[in-house]
């Protein structure tokens, strides 16, 4: 995965970085080998020119307060990685803390292709399914899922139903579990609201 590491200064490089990951990301003993397998680029990166910029930008712009959780990003370029998604999601519509909100509770967008991910499902979330984008800012794990092995075939299959799931009832669950849910919405003739998370609306089919 990363070849370089074999031939990268062990007291200057490899040392630094582990000692970095450790002492100011906060980094666990006991997850540092997990952070390292994930992401061994993290080890040939210099603490004073790339880590320790990436990690003041995730925690005082984007305001992450425990990056150890999401420690791989700071591999991560922040002018060719970071600053280019927050620009996209400003110029779909939301505001540029609307966008540091998104990416505070879901860090993991960064990592995202715009053109391969990012782009395809906002597109079909905005003209397919026809929602609001503040679903979006409080559930940006939209874009983990598959579009077309989850998104698109469970949204059909409320769309068949008359319902209207949250994008957590409709994308987290476990397929039973999710047609479970459908099924309820189906037998119910008011809106059900459980929890921010868990609601369920049915759709008038004769209304155009």
């Amino acid at each position: 995965m990363c070849p370089e590491i074999l031939t990268a200064p062990i007291s200057t490089t490899l040392r630094a970085a582990v000692t970095f990951l450790l002492r100011e990301v906060h980094v666990t003993g006991e997850n540092l080998p997990g952070v390292l397998r994930r992401r061994p680029r993290l080890l040939t990166k210099c603490v004073d020119k790339h880590l320790r910029p990436t990690l003041y930008f995730l925690q005082s712009s984007i305001g992450i307060e425990d990056v150890s959780k999401c420690a791989s990003l700071l591999s991560c370029s922040v002018e060719t990685k970071f600053i280019p998604r927050l620009d996209y999601f400003q110029r779909i519509g939301f505001s540029r803390r609307d966008a540091k909100v998104m990416f505070r509770r879901f860090p993991s967008l960064f990592c995202y292709s715009i053109e391969e991910n990012l782009e395809p499902k906002f597109d079909y979330f905005v003209v397919e399914m026809g929602r609001e984008m503040m679903e979006l800012n409080v559930f940006p794990q939209y874009f983990s899922f598959s579009l077309e092995k989850r998104i698109k075939p469970r949204h059909m299959m409320c769309v068949e139903k008359g319902v209207c799931l949250s994008l957590p009832v409709m994308l987290k669950s476990h397929e039973s579990r999710f047609r479970d849910r459908l099924e309820v919405c189906c037998c119910s003739s008011m809106p059900v609201r459980q929890s921010p998370f868990w609601y369920c609306t049915k759709f008038d089919h004769n209304v155009t």
